[in-house]
């Protein structure tokens, strides 16, 4: 699509500087029979290999993902629409070679599923690519300002003189990469593809604390620490310290002024409108946004009806909850109760972290019981960076390296505690760290003799469905002892339904902003600031929200055929793994590798 900022995308980072202790549970690792040195050149799986390696060769941000530094790790790519051109040309000519010279009918099982995915991949890819040019470059969910400071501090790390330096010439190079968004997002505006007048303040809010924190921003404060704890001579030390001064002087600094020029005069000029149908062919790019994000047909009125319907089930649920601490009032009044009252919000940030580590190291107790597959990466837990916590998301979750170079990390954006509601804690927690997004991304990085992609990669129903099953799950499995955190579970899934019904809202229905925050201060119980905050994230994200939900009713769907189709013989352990151990898949292909679980377990 048209960000093209990091090449990975960097979802929403939050929490502070807890990190997660205790032993952490040793795994069953995926692994293959098969290694790349055995294969036939004309092997499925070479193909794989080299496309990935043109890919990495493509992208040094990529590589540094994947914790690879080599002679590209001071370089930040080419970040031109000609880059995005190559590499969708790469993918199209990789999948259409794919398709000439093998047939999955006749491939084994594991080569004829990553031939399936492969070219679902390059499908949804060749989709979305003539939208190209919609995404918006500065925004405050993912944009650039922010995102590439945060490369820096979270994916860079410095472990010899050698890779600080580098680091340096990624300062340096700040400069010409800014510079080329810049004129791309000038570009984009002129043909009026831009986000509407609000969120330029968050951008704007963004740059200047870089600029106006001189040494001390949070780029320069970082490097200093990464160059300190390298233990070099006190003189080199210096000088180190110094250099990434003056990169950041004469290049970066001079470049985020012009940045921020640039997003005052588009501010000037900005929509009002909120949705992509305001775009040229907006209903087209919302159309093919739903269908990558959900990997299924469903129309965005379907979506729509689907989210009203289940917002009314799980008003039922909480209705049964009111009863049971004996509330005596409307559900309305009940939200405002939960919304407003002090109790059920945190006085410090350090007593919010005690209580997730809490929650981390019981969850981590009863994991073997429901998974045979356990994650081998550590999990830490932090907060949002203080440069960009004001415009982040409110928590969000950055994978392990392959190499095991940077662990799993859990963030909580802890910028205002009234935000963050005690009730939520725990199926917030469930979802982005155990047994949700690190669990499952742990697992996929850690597979053995699969292709790359399939590694590496993702499908963000399949992932935001898992995440948002594991916060039931996680009743299942015995937690939410507090009715009232059962309500803030409840709440959580209530807030994915609803997305249905905004996302859609804004993007196809036209609503504006103030609707689709009226429509959750409505009928949700959750606090004005994350209110806003969510909606603001669905404008500038089109169609993403709406994975969640749709991606987990059908994991739920898919495990009541099974219970109700093995009966005494099912088993949750088995069905995890049926769901986890394919790493992430289009929903129609999950439903088949279930479908095959359970055949095989009836045969047994």
């Amino acid at each position: 699509m048209a960000k093209r900022i990091l090449g990975v995308s960097l979802l929403a980072l939050a929490l502070a500087g807890c990190a997660a202790t205790g032993e952490e549970p040793r795994t069953t690792q995926v692994t293959g029979s098969e290694t790349a040195a055995t294969r036939p050149a004309s092997d499925i799986g070479t193909l794989f290999e080299r496309y990935d390696e043109a890919q990495l060769a493509l992208s040094p941000l990529g590589k540094a993902y994947r914790g690879i530094r080599d002679s590209d790790y001071d370089d930040w790519g080419d970040f031109s629409d000609a880059a995005e051109v190559r590499e969708q040309d790469l993918l199209q000519k990789t999948a259409a070679t794919m398709r000439a010279n093998f047939d999955p009918a006749t491939l084994p099982e594991q080569d004829a599923l990553s031939y399936r995915l492969f070219d679902a991949m390059a499908k949804r890819s060749a989709s979305l690519f003539p939208y190209r040019d919609y995404g918006y470059i500065f925004d405050q969910m993912n944009g650039a300002q922010s995102d590439l400071p945060a490369f820096l501090i979270n994916i860079h790390s410095v472990a010899d003189e050698a890779q600080a330096r580098a680091y340096v010439s990624r300062i340096e190079g700040l400069g010409p990469v800014l510079d080329t968004l810049i004129a791309e997002s000038r570009e984009r505006a002129a043909n009026g593809v831009m986000p509407p007048d609000w969120v330029y303040p968050y951008v704007i809010s963004d740059i200047e604390n870089l600029l106006n924190a001189g040494e001390e921003n949070a780029i320069l404060a970082d490097f200093a620490g990464k160059a300190k704890a390298l233990e070099l001579d006190a003189a080199k030390e210096a000088e180190l310290i110094s250099a990434a001064q003056r990169a950041w002087e004469s290049s970066a600094a001079p470049a985020y002024q012009r940045l921020l020029a640039e997003m005052k005069r588009q501010q000037a000029d900005a929509p009002t409108d909120d949705g992509i149908w305001r775009l040229p062919e907006g209903a087209a790019y919302y159309e093919a946004l739903l269908r990558n994000y959900t990997t299924t047909d469903l129309t965005a009125d379907q979506i729509h009806q689907i989210g009203l319907d289940n917002v009314a089930r799980i008003h039922g649920e909480m209705r049964a909850i009111m009863q049971q601490v004996g509330f005596e009032g409307t559900l309305q009044e009940f939200f405002a109760h939960v919304r407003t009252d002090p109790r059920f919000y945190y006085d410090t940030r350090e007593e919010y972290l005690a209580d997730v580590e809490k929650h981390r190291v019981a969850m981590n107790a009863v994991l073997p019981q429901y998974f045979s597959t356990l994650p081998e990466d550590p999990l830490t837990v932090k907060p949002v960076e203080a440069f960009r916590e004001k415009s982040a998301g409110k928590a969000f979750y950055s994978r392990p390296a392959p190499d095991g170079s940077r662990p799993g990390t859990y963030y909580v954006n802890l910028y205002n505690l009234k935000d963050m509601s005690k009730n939520e804690l725990e199926a917030l927690f469930y979802h982005e760290g155990l047994p949700g997004h690190h669990l499952q991304l742990s697992i996929q990085t850690q597979l053995g003799d699969v292709p790359p992609f399939r590694r590496f990669g993702g499908v963000t129903a399949y992932t935001e469905g898992w995440g948002l099953y594991a916060e039931e799950l996680g009743k299942d499995m015995g937690f939410y002892t507090d009715p009232y955190s059962d309500f803030g579970r409840l709440g959580m899934e209530l807030w994915r339904a609803c997305r249905l019904v905004v996302d859609t809202g804004i993007h196809h229905k036209r609503w504006s902003r103030e609707q689709a925050i009226q429509y959750l201060t409505d009928n949700t119980p959750n606090p004005e600031g994350d209110i806003r905050k969510a909606i603001e994230r669905y404008v500038v994200y089109p169609g993403q929200a709406t994975a969640y939900m749709i991606g987990k009713l059908k994991i739920m769907e898919l495990r009541e055929r099974a219970k109700a189709e093995l009966g005494a013989e099912f088993d949750i352990r088995g069905f995890h793994d049926a769901i986890l151990r394919t790493g992430p898949v289009p929903l129609s292909i999950m439903e088949e590798n279930v479908d095959a679980w359970i055949a095989a377990a009836m045969a047994s």
